[in-house]
């Protein structure tokens, strides 16, 4: 079977979900995962963009070597170079370029001439393949682009030194159909494809972003782009899981192969959703908690006698098992290690040490700890320093109103008192860490789950608010609903001041350099 490069751009296009706002730890922490995982190529970011995503993506280039590390820049050469002073020490350093090229996009985003944009495309590659030993170019809104002007700026683009071709289906317009047509015309028309590599990138607009990457691979691309739980901007982009599942399960129809490990699937895929906030649906595909859950008694009756009758993905290819060792209060050290190294948890002396110790007084509320409580430990764990931090709270209900009182270690170090009261216990908590942080703070979404079933199952509370001009995410994980309420409003907040301290830096710089 040929093989098929698999692109992750889970960092750079799933972290554009909007709310997402990943830490640089949790970055890493992900970047890691995903090598397990086994993707060929991971886009680490944008590093132009900021401070922070530069820094991000050099700490991934400096630290994963199983695979290819990517960096997004558009056609300039000031995005090209911050991109290659990230990514100058990656063990496979890669590049990627874009610009538009469909009418709509060149008249009214770029307000260039077709010429304008060949030119800037063509010099812009050029440039890239002096430094980077691998340049990926992108057609950005391909599917709506005229296809001789494709051929016309994929074959400069291509003299220039790309050596990889994205023809991505950037609003998730194109039906499957059309986007195999669009591959078919330029493999006919290009003269110079050679040994160049096509990549499809579909987004998820119409529902048909896995549709569309499958159909790609039948017309024969080299490369697929997709990301964990199909997160991404607006409805979001192909997800990876189901698209190598897929390929796995169909090899009759498919006939590729990758370096994915599926039995990672499912441990990839809840660390993308703890971290960034996005609950995966109960029903999606390959990693949803109903996927492999039977309740019509004849489905049931059919998977006791043979499970093939219901089930086509066996629940261990992707990484679910039946058997399982038990965590408890008489859980050791050496036992607990076990079980992180189980999980791929990269941890430190220092981590590994405070995950223990988060552990032994989780077991104090709760009998059995599950992986769901551990990775929910670890997330919570590798959150970066906090301005601010939950000490205490106090929650008292009366006929008419509810009265919290909280106390919060601020800036300073110093313990802030604050009480206040609300319609409900969550309103009067946070009206008082309003008054905390003396800002204004709009809740925009606020949601619950639990990490497991039964009732000593930990709290998972995930909230969006607009503070400070941003739409941020935030999480908390407690035994108690109140506490995690209150760890993630205050997460949420701290991301906000996090972003703001990394962008005060960037300016600094940016100032003394002037």
């Amino acid at each position: 079977m040929r093989k098929l490069d698999v692109f992750d751009t889970t960092l750079r296009d799933g972290e554009q979900s909007a709310g997402v706002n990943l830490h640089g730890s949790e970055k890493l922490e992900i970047a890691l995962q995903l090598e397990r995982f086994g993707v060929d190529i991971m886009e680490a970011g944008f590093p132009a963009s900021s401070a922070g995503d530069f820094k991000s993506v050099q700490a991934i280039a400096n630290r994963v070597k199983d695979c290819s590390v990517a960096g997004l820049a558009r056609a300039t050469k000031a995005d090209i170079d911050a991109a290659w002073d990230a990514l100058r020490h990656a063990a496979f350093p890669r590049l990627h370029v874009f610009i538009a090229t469909s009418p709509i996009h060149m008249e009214h985003k770029l307000r260039k001439t077709p010429d304008q944009v060949v030119e800037t495309a063509v010099d812009c590659v050029r440039y890239a393949a002096s430094r980077f030993p691998v340049v990926q170019w992108s057609a950005e809104d391909a599917t709506r682009s005229d296809w001789d002007f494709l051929v016309r700026i994929i074959t400069q683009v291509i003299d220039a030194g790309a050596k990889v071709i994205n023809l991505p289906d950037t609003v998730g317009y194109a039906t499957p159909s059309e986007y195999v047509q669009m591959f078919e015309y330029i493999r006919a028309h290009v003269p110079n494809l050679g040994d160049v590599k096509l990549s499809a990138h579909c987004h998820d607009d119409l529902g048909l972003a896995v549709a569309n990457s499958l159909a790609a691979i039948q017309a024969g691309v080299d490369q697929i782009e997709g990301t964990i739980n199909g997160i991404g901007e607006r409805a979001g982009n192909a997800a990876l899981e189901e698209i190598l599942v897929a390929l796995a399960i169909r090899k009759d129809t498919y006939g590729r192969e990758t370096r994915a490990q599926l039995t990672e699937t499912v441990l990839t895929s809840k660390l993308v959703a703890k971290l960034t906030g996005m609950a995966v649906p109960a029903n999606k595909a390959v990693v949803g908690n109903n996927a492999f859950a039977h309740e019509s008694g004849i489905h049931q009756d059919g998977v006791l006698k043979n499970s093939l009758t219901y089930e086509i993905i066996r629940p261990e290819m992707v990484g679910l098992h039946s058997n399982r060792m038990v965590l408890g209060k008489h859980s050791g050290r050496h036992a607990f290690r076990e079980k992180c190294d189980a999980l791929n948890l990269q941890l430190s002396d220092v981590q590994f040490d405070r995950l223990f110790t988060e552990f032994k007084t989780l077991t104090e509320t709760k009998k059995e700890i599950t992986d769901d409580d551990i990775l929910a430990l670890v997330v919570q764990s590798s959150t970066e320093e906090h301005k601010y931090d939950l000490e205490f709270l106090h929650v008292s209900y009366g006929l008419n109103e509810t009265t919290a009182a909280v106390g919060v270690r601020g800036p300073n170090r110093q313990v802030i008192r604050e009480a206040a009261t609300g319609n409900g216990s969550v309103e009067a908590i946070y009206n008082c860490l309003e008054r905390v942080v003396e800002d204004p703070i709009q809740l925009v979404d606020y949601r619950i789950q639990s990490t497991t079933g039964g009732g000593d199952a930990l709290a998972e509370v995930y909230v969006k608010v607009a503070y400070h001009d941003r739409i941020v995410t935030g999480r908390g994980v407690h035994s108690d609903v109140l506490s995690a309420s209150a760890k993630a409003f205050l997460d949420a907040i701290n991301r906000v001041l996090v972003k703001e301290r990394i962008d005060d830096v960037q300016l600094t710089a940016a100032s003394v350099e002037a």
